[in-house]
C-alpha cells in the first residue's frame, strides 16, 4: 500500500522541520539590520571612540543591512532550500574570520576598543552560524528521514 502526502502537507512538515533554522535567520536578521543601522548613523562618534574610519564603518553598516535583508527573504521562504541555508553558513563563517583578520591585520587603524567591537562581533556571528548549522542539520536530518520512511512505505 502507497500513501503519498499532499502538497500542502509536504510543505507543512518541511516548515516544521525547519522552525529552529528560521528563528535563528529572523534574529540575525534583526540584530544584522540594527547593527547596520547603528554603523551607518552613528559612523562619525563610533569612528572616535574605535578608531573606526567613517567610510569603513558606512560601507561595513550598508553591507550589513543588505544581509540582513538576504536573511529575512530566506528565513520568509516557506521552505528554505538547504544551499541557500549552507551559503547563510558559509558567508557567516567567513564574516566571523574577516572581523578577526580586519581587527588584527591594520587593515583598519583601530584603537583597543575598536579591536574589542570586532572581536565581539566575530563571536556573536559565530553564534549565529554555529546555531544556524545546528537548524541546518535538524532540517536535512529530519527531510532525509522523511524521504527514508516515504521510500520504505512504498515497497
Amino acid at each position: 500500500m502507497t500513501y503519498a502526502l499532499a502538497p500542502s502537507a509536504a510543505t507543512a512538515s518541511a516548515q516544521d522541520t525547519a522552525r529552529f533554522l528560521r528563528l535563528v535567520l529572523r534574529v540575525d536578521s534583526v540584530s544584522t539590520a540594527v547593527m547596520g543601522l547603528v554603523l551607518v548613523a552613528a559612523a562619525a562618534p563610533l569612528g572616535s571612540l574605535t578608531g573606526m574610519p567613517v567610510a569603513f564603518a558606512v560601507a561595513f553598516g550598508i553591507f550589513q543591512l543588505g544581509g540582513a535583508g538576504c536573511l529575512a527573504l530566506i528565513a520568509g521562504y516557506p521552505v528554505i532550500p538547504p544551499a541557500l541555508a549552507r551559503t547563510v553558513v558559509g558567508v557567516n563563517a567567513v564574516c566571523a574570520v574577516g572581523c578577526v583578520v580586519i581587527a588584527f591585520a591594520d587593515f583598519v587603524p583601530l584603537n583597543g576598543a575598536g579591536v574589542v567591537f570586532l572581536l565581539i562581533g566575530a563571536l556573536i556571528v559565530t553564534v549565529y552560524t554555529a546555531l544556524q548549522y545546528t537548524g541546518l542539520r535538524r532540517m536535512t536530518a529530519s527531510v532525509t528521514a522523511t524521504a527514508t520512511a516515504t521510500a520504505t512505505a512504498t515497497v
